[in-house]
């Protein structure tokens, strides 16, 4: 019988009625994912003003989306089982420090390969500060504001897109790229700051150990789960990655335009995030494919209607609402296969989600370079049309599957 529960990593765990900092550590956290949320995704709005300045192709900028979610993916089981024993709040500070030292490297290197390196200390920031921070939030509320804290934690997904992209591309296309990376670096820092002031000692109670993820990777529902997460996740990303290519190329859409498209894109997700956190908690499976379909219209329709900035940014406000619930379906369906093992659940979510984000964005950027933008939306679609199947599929076994147990 494979392993599913977690070891205990202290056998002093913090006592019950010990005083909890409250919602202004939930806040300080809630900025530092958003900030290793927008460090993660902001080269998606600057990768063509990236590539120009190092005299690269697009696909090749690409690199800066596909190497901090590999790296992410590794780290998040190995710094989870590593750091067992650690305390948390020494873990986030740790990692805070190395995500503002990745901002500004970036924002000084001479070489290409540089930007690449400071991408791989992004990559380790967001496999241990995701695993970490993303369940902490009933240990920094009391238990009636747990689930409250915890989506005001995953706000900071959609906020990264609403917030930080949009206005980092604004100050890249105002002053440089390399002024954004700037810009994140000092976000950081004061992030750090936040940690260390409002941030009380986090000893770790309970740790989960490498075999409780092997045990969970047996499990059928867990299996579905990262099948459906690989199929939406590689189709959103494999063309989302290259949106600003597409609206500068096909939509002929100025900087100015494509920044302000990008804000509404996320605005979108903020309420698709809302939606989706209201329905995956009962549908997760539903709500995913639902979103994958969406996904699916936008991007086949995107060639056809995007050659007008009306058509382009109708489709890019479905395409925002439909990818804000996947984040939090794709956690629910972790969620649900391992109700025991609520750790690591949220370790394979993020693990396959950063693998999958990274796999999108190479295979895009290959597509990209040897074809065009259009041909990558309707692959995209392609992708997204078959993790709504998949979706539809596993409903109906499932719904087979009770029939018969009734």
């Amino acid at each position: 019988m494979p392993a599913t529960t977690t070891t205990p990593a202290d056998s002093r765990p913090a006592a019950p009625g010990s005083p909890l900092p409250g919602w202004p550590a939930v806040i300080a956290v809630t900025l530092g994912l958003f900030a290793v949320v927008t460090t993660e995704i902001l080269p998606i709005g600057l990768l063509t003003s990236i590539g120009a300045g190092f005299t690269v192709s697009d696909g090749t900028a690409g690199l800066t989306m596909t190497m901090p979610g590999f790296l992410a993916a590794l780290a998040a089981p190995l710094v989870t089982a590593a750091t067992a024993r650690l305390d948390r709040r020494l873990m986030l500070c740790a990692f805070t420090l190395l995500l503002a030292l990745a901002n500004f490297l970036a924002a000084a290197a001479p070489d290409y390969w540089l930007v690449l390196v400071s991408r791989v200390m992004v990559g380790i920031t967001i496999g241990g500060f995701w695993s970490i921070g993303a369940g902490l939030a009933e240990r920094l509320v009391p238990p009636a504001s747990a689930g409250r804290a915890t989506a005001v934690i995953f706000s900071a997904v959609p906020l990264g897109s609403v917030l930080g992209v949009p206005l980092g591309t604004l100050v890249g296309d105002l002053f440089g790229w390399r002024t954004a990376f700037t810009a994140l670096g000092v976000l950081s820092g004061g992030v750090l700051a936040m940690l260390l002031l409002l941030l009380p000692p986090l000893p770790p109670v309970r740790a989960t150990r490498l075999r409780v993820l092997g045990g969970l990777l047996r499990g059928t529902g867990t299996r579905r789960a990262l099948l459906l997460t690989f199929l939406v996740v590689l189709a959103h990303f494999g063309a989302y990655t290259y949106v600003t290519p597409f609206l500068h190329q096909v939509t002929r859409a100025a900087d100015g335009t494509v920044t302000a498209f990008l804000l509404l894109y996320g605005a979108a997700g903020i309420l698709g995030n809302f939606l989706g956190g209201a329905w995956a908690p009962r549908h997760p499976r539903a709500v995913l494919g639902t979103a994958a379909a969406l996904i699916a219209a936008s991007t086949l329709l995107l060639p056809l209607l995007g050659h007008v900035e009306t058509g382009a940014v109708l489709l890019l406000l479905t395409w925002g609402i439909a990818y804000g619930a996947v984040p939090v379906a794709s956690r629910s369906c972790f969620a649900e296969s391992a109700p025991d093992t609520p750790e690591a659940a949220s370790v394979l979510f993020t693990a396959s989600f950063q693998a999958t984000l990274s796999l999108g964005a190479l295979t895009g950027g290959a597509t990209l370079d040897r074809t065009s933008a259009s041909t990558l939306m309707l692959l995209g679609g392609c992708t997204a049309a078959l993790a709504a199947l998949a979706s539809l599929a596993a409903g109906t076994t499932g719904a087979a599957r009770t029939r018969r147990r009734g």
